[in-house]
């Protein structure tokens, strides 16, 4: 074989060996939230379940925090988001699907119905996810979350008294670690707390 032939197939060998040195693209993780259900409101009260059935509407989210990366604040003014760690869904569609578990797990409602049934329902809860992130304060990292709630009567002919209740819920909850996933309990405590508020709000407005 002369040395013309002999090039090609020595390109090709040292080609090979630098694809074969690259390092497989880093794993993306995913996160959730996970809580334990409050005990069941109807249980402590008579006058429970209240005679309404009730939809959670899939929720909007602020445009800072509208995506599945997991958005994290060092310094006034600025946002920036991990690459390598996300949420496994946007945060509008978290907090609605956690609230409506939790409205049902709660036994306060005759019925409570997510946003993809498409069934009739006498009130339904429309939200707007403001805050949902991690803010980093020197050594403390926070879980922060905020969302405004707004309750609608359905069958409501008279447009200003459609609005039962309009409110923002805040929490704040510090991170055990500097990681993710100390992220992601945080997160859920926050949301646990929010959420229970809101179920008490809704069934004092109703009652």
């Amino acid at each position: 074989m002369t040395k013309r032939t002999l090039l090609p197939f020595l390109l090709l060998a040292l080609l090979a060996g630098c694809f074969s040195l690259k390092q497989s693209p880093q794993k993306i993780s995913y996160y959730s939230l996970e809580y334990e259900l409050a005990m069941e409101i109807g249980t402590r009260n008579p006058k429970l379940p209240l005679p309404c059935v009730i939809r959670v509407e899939r929720f909007q989210t602020a445009p800072f925090y509208d995506t599945a990366k997991i958005v994290f604040q060092e310094e006034a003014f600025e946002r920036d988001a991990y690459f390598y760690h996300r949420w496994w869904a946007k945060p509008g569609d978290i907090v609605s699907y956690f609230l409506a578990r939790d409205m049902k797990a709660a036994g306060a409602f005759q019925a409570v119905f997510s946003f993809d049934k498409g069934l009739p329902a006498s009130y339904r809860v429309e939200g707007v996810v403001d805050e949902f992130f991690e803010q980093d304060k020197g050594s403390i990292r926070e879980a922060v979350l905020s969302v405004s709630i707004t309750l609608l009567a359905e069958d409501e002919p008279d447009v200003t008294q459609q609005i039962l209740l309009q409110k923002i819920y805040s929490a704040r909850e510090t991170c055990t670690h500097k990681t993710p996933k100390a992220l992601a309990e945080a997160m859920s405590r926050a949301m646990q707390q929010i959420s229970g508020r809101v179920i008490n709000d809704i069934c004092l407005m109703l009652a």
